[in-house]
């Protein structure tokens, strides 16, 4: 009895507690214009969060509490919470800094007190923001002469992060680094018009060989898979896992409030047979929602709505727990899916990308899929969620506004939440009578050794519904001098023996798969012939995305291009543009 009566009296003192909390909202500016990566602390409690580029904020905090404003360079600025729901705060330079660096940018200025890991430098009136967001670093691909390696080998791609933060950073006006260019994510992020396939194949590959647009002495060669479209009705019945980081780092409004945001589109798609159930993991994990019928959205979305952001990030111990939950439900003919949506600040228990990487892959083996959705900026992991989407037989996605959600949960939704083909690599062998040199563009952080093409025990990339993957070649034909060729020293022993008359041919393709719950793949194979056509509009516009690839990587390859080469590339493919995102890239480029 006494027992039960404690659970009630302190039950209704956090009830009460709550009541008395409000949502305090603001801008936080200085001299200049609004500030972004403001710290702002409910004081006396671990419950805060940062302003966003335009300086907005929002935070929950009670009647009579003190938040505390802080900023590297600025004074810390005290404000106490009264009846308005409204706090804007005006910051002031902090003539006592400790340390004061100059760059070739500008001032930057630093105060070890503060202890906090921004920085902005302030360009034209442009915030520029120094963060702590981490890529893994890119060695570009270069020729190879065909003499000595033939075979060129890599995993697909169907990863599409890449191009919405790239497009985020250029909005806010920021550097883009050079290794958070990954060209193919890139081109992977539009739409292609390949035929869907025929035959018992989920899907269907395609080839175009034409002039390089950005260099006359080469080639051009595009190669695209099309997965096969189900309708949503038809596809088998989802148990999903939503993982959702709730730890401090992810307060601001670009993370948890647009992460709920992104999964009720995800949530209002779900049918009678499909399950969702809820790991959130902050100093700890923790299930806020047993399996549940998608027939009762309601009942998700009150469990989505109630989550708040605080505390450190025991990434590890909620991936754990959420395939064990996924695991204990799993459906023997459905989709078993893990979705994680974190800015990847792993920082408790399992976090190194070596231990998540060796935790990962033995998940895998459940037979349990993983998506992976990044948000917010100054502290996101790409480099960890990529390894973790790749090892977790996923795809990894990067959400910076509600229409990237849409795009991710509604035009995309079978693609990101069904996969029809697994382990899924490429292989290209080039004729050496016909090709000198040759140049994947992009795919760095997938590529395979030649041997690995039919070792089934390699994991590769997946391929889901109404997906599609584009890979481009340059290539320099025999007999063209090239800047870009190195010399090597001739082979003394071995030569080029072609025992057929393979004369007319350029190169075979070959790709192998498996089925999404296979363990031998099946090889597929395309021969393409020596012939040089016209660009398809879709063609000029995967040239157009990778030459922007270049542009911003600052890439030798791009051979002297300019914005406006790039431009008319675009607008001679943005044929077919539906959702409006050929019409986007075109405003991006121009910004530049």
């Amino acid at each position: 009895m006494l027992k039960k009566l404690f659970y009630v009296l302190l039950l209704t003192v956090s009830m009460v507690s709550q009541a008395q909390e409000k949502i305090i909202k603001g801008i936080v500016s200085d001299v200049a214009g609004p500030l972004p990566g403001v710290s702002i602390l409910v004081e006396g409690t671990t419950n805060g969060t940062e302003t966003d580029f335009d300086g907005n904020y929002q935070i929950k905090a009670e009647k009579g509490s003190v938040l505390v404003f802080s900023f590297v360079g600025m004074k810390t600025v005290r404000k106490k919470v009264g009846k308005s729901t409204v706090i804007n705060v005006l910051m002031e330079e902090d003539s006592l800094l400790e340390e004061v660096v100059v760059t070739s940018l500008g001032i930057k200025r630093s105060s070890k007190s503060l202890g906090y890991a921004s920085s902005v430098i302030r360009i034209r009136g442009r915030n520029q923001i120094q963060t702590r967001d981490s890529y893994k670093k890119i060695n570009e691909n270069e020729f190879k002469k065909t003499e000595y390696s033939p075979l060129s080998t890599f995993s697909i791609d169907v990863d599409k992060a890449s191009y919405s933060n790239i497009r985020r950073m250029i909005n806010n006006g920021q550097k883009i680094p050079k290794d958070a260019v990954k060209i193919e994510e890139m081109i992977n992020y539009f739409d292609y018009n390949y035929p869907q396939p025929k035959g018992e194949d989920p899907f269907s590959i395609n080839t175009e060989v034409v002039q390089t647009p950005w260099n006359k002495d080469t080639r051009l060669v595009r190669i695209g898979l099309k997965g096969k479209e189900y309708k949503q009705n038809d596809l088998p019945a989802s148990n999903l896992t939503f993982l959702i980081d709730v730890s401090g780092s992810m307060g601001n409004s670009n993370k948890l409030p647009l992460l709920k945001s992104a999964f009720r589109l995800l949530v209002n798609q779900l049918r009678e047979q499909d399950k969702v159930a809820i790991v959130v993991y902050a100093g700890a994990a923790g299930v806020v929602l047993e399996p549940t019928s998608g027939v009762n959205k309601e009942k998700i979305l009150t469990a989505l709505n109630n989550l708040e952001a605080g505390g450190s990030t025991a990434g590890g111990e909620g991936i754990e727990l959420a395939y064990k939950l996924a695991e204990e439900n799993f459906s023997k003919k459905g989709n078993n899916r893990v979705i994680l949506a974190t800015d990847g600040d792993f920082n408790v228990g399992a976090s190194s990308n070596e231990s998540m990487e060796k935790l990962i892959e033995e998940k895998r083996k459940s037979g349990v899929f993983l998506s992976v959705l990044g948000f917010g900026y100054g502290n996101y992991q790409d480099d960890k969620l990529e390894i973790l989407a790749d090892k977790g037989n996923g795809n990894h996605a990067y959400i910076d506004t509600m229409q990237e959600a849409q795009k991710v949960f509604g035009e995309e939704f079978g693609g990101t939440l069904y996969t029809i083909a697994k382990d899924v690599k490429i292989q290209v062998e080039f004729n050496p009578k016909k090709v000198q040199a040759y140049r994947l563009i992009g795919y760095e952080n997938r590529l395979l050794n030649d041997e690995d093409f039919v070792d089934d025990t390699k994991d590769a990339g997946e391929l889901g519904s109404g997906h599609t993957v584009t890979a481009l070649y340059e290539v320099i034909p025999v007999g063209v001098k090239s800047r870009f060729l190195k010399k090597i020293p001739k082979l003394k022993y071995t030569k080029n023996l072609i025992e057929k008359n393979f004369s007319d041919e350029l190169f075979t393709v070959k790709v192998r798969y498996k089925k999404p719950s296979g363990t031998k793949s099946k090889e597929l194979v395309k021969v393409i012939k020596d012939n040089v056509v016209n660009p398809t509009s879709d063609m000029n516009f995967a040239s157009a995305v990778a030459l922007f690839g270049m542009y911003l990587r600052k890439s030798e390859y791009k051979n002297g291009a300019k914005v406006k080469d790039i431009l008319e590339l675009a607008q001679n493919g943005k044929k077919g543009d539906e959702f409006g995102y050929k019409a986007e890239f075109i405003r991006l480029v121009k910004s530049m």
